[in-house]
C-alpha cells in the first residue's frame, strides 16, 4: 500500500528536466524540490527515471521508502502532479503481513505536509486507500 497525493501547479518547468530515457513522462522537478525542502532533516536520493515517471529513495528511521513522481500534460498553464510514497518491506514481512504502511505513517505524513505547505500547489488530495 502506498500513499498517493495529487495536486495541480504551474511551479515547475518540465522543459528543464533531464529527459526520461524510458518513457517521456515528467516528474523529476517535484523530487528535486522535495529533496531541497527536506534538507537537512531527511536525505532524498538523486531522482532516476522509470517507465511511469521518476523515483527517489528516502531512509526514514531505519526504513527505506520510495518517492515516485509523475506529471500530466499541461492544461491551462498547470499540470497535475502525483507523488506516491511507498514503504519498502522484506519478502518475509510481506508474506507475514508485517510492517505495512499505516494511515498515520510518519514518513508519508512528513512529505505530505511539505506539499501542503506550498501555496502554489492547488487542489491537493490523497487517494483513498484500497
Amino acid at each position: 500500500m502506498a500513499r498517493v497525493v495529487r495536486f495541480n501547479t504551474a511551479k515547475f518547468d518540465v522543459s528543464k528536466e533531464r529527459p526520461n530515457p524510458i518513457n517521456p513522462i515528467p516528474g523529476e522537478s517535484l523530487l528535486l524540490w522535495l529533496r531541497d525542502q527536506a534538507r537537512p532533516n531527511v536525505a532524498v536520493s538523486e531522482p532516476d527515471a522509470e517507465d511511469w515517471g521518476w523515483y527517489s529513495y528516502v531512509e526514514w528511521k531505519g526504513r527505506k521508502y520510495m518517492l515516485g513522481s509523475s506529471a500530466s500534460d499541461e492544461e491551462g498553464g498547470e499540470r497535475e502532479w502525483i507523488l506516491q510514497i511507498e514503504k519498502h518491506r522484506s519478502v518475509g514481512e510481506k508474506i507475514l503481513g508485517r510492517a505495512k504502511m499505516s494511515k498515520n505513517d510518519e514518513c508519508a505524513e512528513y512529505f505530505q505536509r511539505l506539499l501542503e505547505g506550498e501555496a502554489s500547489f492547488k487542489g491537493l488530495s490523497v487517494d483513498p486507500e484500497p
